[in-house]
């Protein structure tokens, strides 16, 4: 959900709202133009329609955190007070005015720092601002993280699927089969990697051995690739074991927009999930972005035996400096990111799984389904549909008791 606050706005930035939507009201009361739409109003003060209709919604926005979040800069104002002056505005109302947007202006430069600051501060009690500003700042994001590591990708997917151990000596364990994909590849830089990690949720004593869809155990990763799911040529992999994680990384030197690659691969991990969660502990599953992309969509499909009284929620965290996010954790609760992404209900229906960014989505979806002898309906599904994910972060998907 978008991050919001129940903390009452600073009261300095309440009376500036409150004194900024009051004095610029009655500076306008002046003009036959405010009523008459904001290129008629922006054309008689010699200002432009979008500086208008920012002003207009500024002064009707009611509450002083909305007021301040619509305002223009103190500058342009203070160019439209004067303005208005020489078409009627009395001394008094443009001189209030102008004492107004002074204050403005050293709230600005001595108590928040910018403009930019203050949007960041007043998104927060106005939920549907925020997603549209934390969108532009992690599209920023991610331009200056792809140019820095020389590589990008369009789409980060990645599927998890949780079903109950067919296997007698797998008991009371669920399997977990990882499809992930990279889908518009590309580098920038010569030297450039990326990779796709998997890790273990148990350590048993026994290595981790990842299966391919029939179940072939293999050593590399020539058996785990579905290429036939690839819109561009299928990138060049390498692969790397590191204790209980398996990376899997970008090979290759092609460099621009025309070495454009796809990745998409399956594995499957017999028995690796307990079937009936600790007491005091949720099940979850995530995602880590290690690579800059444009969006992100997480796909979780639990087979309805499991967890079945447990309330799905979605958690972004900060990796930088701990590490991967154990979400029982309660120290790591400090890392946990406000964002506006949600976790979204999926049907049942192949037209309501598809994703438009993922290439071949529900002919991929059914190919594991129909590989592993699954049906379908017996999933209960959700997906983290992210743009801009931000590099480093962990999107986990976890499950709650009732009341939790």
């Amino acid at each position: 959900m978008p991050p919001s606050t129940s903390s009452p706005l600073p009261a300095t930035l309440r009376t500036l709202g409150e004194d900024l939507a009051r004095t610029l009201a009655a500076v306008l009361d002046a003009l036959p133009e405010a009523g008459q739409g904001p290129q008629r109003l922006g054309a008689a003060v010699g200002m432009d329609k979008v500086f208008a209709h920012r002003l207009l919604k500024c002064v009707h926005a009611g509450e002083p955190h909305a007021v301040l979040l619509a305002a223009p800069g103190p500058d342009p104002l203070l160019r439209f007070v004067h303005a208005a002056e020489k078409r009627g505005a009395t001394t008094e109302d443009v001189t209030s005015a102008a004492a107004v947007l002074e204050r403005f202006r050293s709230v600005l430069r001595e108590e928040v720092g910018d403009r930019s600051k203050l949007d960041a501060i007043l998104t927060a009690y106005v939920p549907e601002a925020r997603v549209e500003f934390e969108l532009r700042r992690k599209q920023a994001v991610f331009k200056a993280q792809s140019q820095l590591k020389g590589i990008s990708a369009a789409t980060n997917f990645g599927a998890v699927f949780l079903h109950p151990s067919a296997a007698p000596e797998h008991a009371g364990m669920a399997d977990v089969v990882w499809v992930a994909g990279l889908y518009g590849l590309q580098r920038w830089q010569p030297g450039a990697r990326t990779k796709v990690s998997t890790r273990r949720f148990v350590v048993d004593g026994e290595d981790r051995r990842p299966t391919t869809l029939a179940g072939e155990r293999v050593e590399g990763l020539d058996g785990l690739r579905l290429d036939q799911f690839c819109a561009a040529p299928p990138a060049e992999l390498a692969v790397r074991h590191v204790g209980e994680t398996v990376h899997y990384v970008l090979a290759g030197d092609e460099l621009g927009q025309k070495a454009n690659r796809d990745l998409v691969f399956a594995e499957v991990n017999v028995g690796e999930l307990s079937a009936t969660p600790r007491p005091g502990r949720r099940p979850y599953v995530f995602v880590e972005i290690s690579t800059p992309a444009k969006r992100l969509v997480f796909d979780v499909f639990v087979h309805h035996s499991l967890w079945t009284n447990l309330k799905p929620e979605l958690g972004v965290y900060d990796t930088a400096f701990d590490g991967v996010v154990d979400v029982n954790d309660p120290a790591r609760e400090i890392d946990r990111m406000q964002t506006s992404d949600l976790l979204t209900v999926l049907g049942q229906r192949p037209d309501q799984l598809v994703h438009a960014h993922v290439p071949h989505h529900a002919a991929l979806l059914a190919h594991v389904h129909e590989a592993l002898g699954w049906d379908p309906s017996a999933f209960h599904g959700w997906r983290a549909a992210v743009d801009y994910p931000l590099y480093g972060a962990q999107v986990a998907v976890s499950f709650a008791p009732p009341g939790a």
